[in-house]
């Protein structure tokens, strides 16, 4: 079988669990958890011209063939015809990805309000500070005495939603606007099935009626992997969600704003 691959990647905290468990329910579509595809790749291609023999005889050839071969081999078990590998990486690796497929990618990036984002975190290290501390806080103690401090540890470019901003940004910059579809968080759940129907337009597929009221939870993590409490669990009902920043962090939050025009 030859398979569609499409790629889902944006901000962090901005219902990307939520959409690639809403898509599952379409028999023909197979949405993935974080995905380590995307790093295998990664390793091969970084390593690939380092071994003395590829030095001695370069071949992008067969470079190409093994990158392709990973990524088709790696759903190999996927008896769906169209596979969403999720994992926020693809939009710094745009360039690897079409060399590997011979062909434009399609990218999905949900995106969100940035400082709901950062009221997400908020709230994630909150839950999980009740029995212990998230990753970076151990070595940025004096950071994390305050809501400012930690949002703008978030912000880092290192940091989760600072490297997600800047990928996105990359992306855009690097001319491959026509490959990504922003999908905002808060149209995804005040909307979805418009929301839906644009997604399939992107991916030239026939639209699948969705059950926005019973989505089950298909793609597990065990999120203690990545320091948080219930990092990626989901509401079973789509309904809108209110922005949640004004309360959470209050107004130094406002200046996160302006990070909103880089996609919408």
């Amino acid at each position: 079988m030859v398979k569609q691959f499409v790629f889902l990647g944006g901000l962090p905290r901005a219902g990307s669990t939520l959409l690639c468990n809403l898509l599952a329910q379409n028999p023909q579509v197979h949405c993935t958890h974080t995905s380590g595809c995307m790093d295998v790749m990664f390793g091969v291609r970084n390593n690939w011209h380092n071994l003395v023999e590829h030095k001695a005889h370069p071949c992008d050839a067969a470079l190409r063939r093994v990158l392709h071969g990973i990524l088709h081999n790696y759903y190999d078990d996927v008896e769906q015809p169209v596979v969403i590998d999720k994992c926020r990486g693809w939009l710094s690796l745009i360039e690897m990805a079409e060399f590997a497929l011979q062909s434009k990618v399609k990218i999905i990036v949900p995106v969100r309000d940035i400082r709901d984002v950062l009221a997400s975190f908020e709230k994630l290290w909150r839950e999980t500070a009740k029995t212990g501390q998230v990753p970076g806080e151990a070595e940025n103690y004096f950071q994390f005495q305050t809501a400012e401090g930690r949002s703008e540890f978030w912000l880092r470019t290192n940091a989760p939603v600072g490297l997600a901003v800047q990928r996105i940004r990359d992306a855009l910059q690097r001319g491959y606007r026509d490959r990504l579809l922003f999908v905002p968080f808060e149209e995804l759940t005040a909307n979805p099935k418009a929301t839906l129907l644009n997604i399939y337009s992107f991916l030239e597929l026939p639209y699948f009626a969705h059950d926005c009221d019973n989505v089950a939870q298909v793609t597990t993590e065990d999120d203690s992997v990545h320091g948080f409490v219930n990092l990626h669990t989901i509401r079973p009902q789509i309904t809108p969600v209110p922005s949640q920043w004004p309360k959470v962090l209050g107004d130094f939050a406002d200046k996160y704003g302006q990070l909103n025009k880089i996609w919408f």
